[in-house]
């Protein structure tokens, strides 16, 4: 792929920094391994929700940028979400970007008793809640009538340091929220699909899924696809030599209940597995291959994957 972006690298939390101390460690560790941004999950399971924690990364460092991975529209407003983001952007120095999803963990739907809707109602009212967040970032006010917000003549203040806005994530593995993510991000993460069991299909962690997912996106996206940076979250990183030992040891080790293979695990573009040389080969073809550039890896992963980051940050 011809001009292709530069590599750049996130680091995703989910929970397990409970002090102070430790959050702030954290955030200045990654800035110093070269990660881009620090990301924090949406959770009500997870010990800390995205605003505050990024805040005090932001105000723990100088050029890390920090982001929401994702906020689920399904717990805020949007126009709530957009003056909160506004205030972290301006707060944080122009340091923000906005991940937004539609909702994917029912067990935490259940337990503060919102109602689970089906995938195809939650993804329209993302694409509703979007609408009125551009419309907060860019205008004077928020007028906007739909099927799942109403908002007359509210205020649009204060405006994101960033302009228009702060970069929009969306992320998923379905045809349709990558559809609305090719007409409507800046960045699309590309996810596995999930069954309606929490299941996933051997068919989606595959290269051929994931090139089906950037088509379903490049054709949303139109002539936007040029501009558009792409994301993969990666399950594990193991640097090793002995490719083919740990594949054996990661199948054998599998905690959903499928059988897998040592080859579908070495398929597996949501995983990489290998000396640091072949790592970074293979995330140089599939940025030529599929145009992915922005990789995030779990905070469990942070030391071993920085010899991967050093190789590759911004080239």
């Amino acid at each position: 792929m011809s001009d292709a972006r530069p590599f750049r690298f996130g680091l995703a939390v989910t929970g397990g920094v409970s002090s102070r101390e430790e959050w702030i460690g954290l955030a200045r560790r990654a800035e110093d391994m070269g990660y881009a941004t620090l990301l924090v999950a949406d959770h009500y399971v997870n010990e800390y929700l995205p605003i505050a924690a990024l805040m005090a990364a932001a105000d723990a460092t100088s050029t890390l940028r920090v982001g929401s991975y994702v906020f689920n529209n399904d717990f805020r407003h949007p126009v709530q979400l957009a003056k909160e983001v506004a205030a972290l952007d301006r707060l944080s120095g122009g340091r923000f970007e906005l991940g937004l999803g539609a909702g994917w963990y029912r067990p935490e739907y259940d337990q503060v008793g919102l109602p689970f809707e089906s995938a195809g109602v939650r993804i329209r009212r993302l694409a509703e809640g979007v609408s009125i967040i551009k419309q907060f970032f860019t205008q004077d006010s928020v007028t906007f009538s739909g099927d799942h917000y109403t908002v007359a003549d509210l205020k649009a203040f204060p405006k994101p340091t960033q302009r228009p806005y702060p970069p929009i994530l969306i992320g998923g593995g379905g045809r349709q929220v990558l559809t609305l993510a090719g007409r409507e991000a800046d960045i699309v993460g590309l996810e596995l699909r999930e069954k309606n069991d929490g299941t996933v299909d051997a068919s989606e962690r595959t290269e051929a899924a994931l090139a089906q997912k950037v088509e379903w996106v490049q054709q949303a996206a139109s002539e936007r696809f040029s501009t558009m940076e792409l994301n993969l979250l990666i399950r594990a990183v193991i640097l090793t030599e002995d490719r083919q030992q740990a594949a054996e040891k990661r199948a054998r080790e599998q905690w959903t209940g499928e059988t897998v293979t040592a080859e579908e695990i070495l398929a597996n573009p949501y995983l990489l597995i290998g000396p640091v040389e072949h790592v970074v080969e293979a995330l140089l073809r599939r940025r030529e291959q599929f145009g992915i550039s922005y990789l995030t890896v779990h905070v469990r992963d942070a030391e071993v994957f920085a010899p991967v980051v050093a190789h590759l940050a911004g080239l």
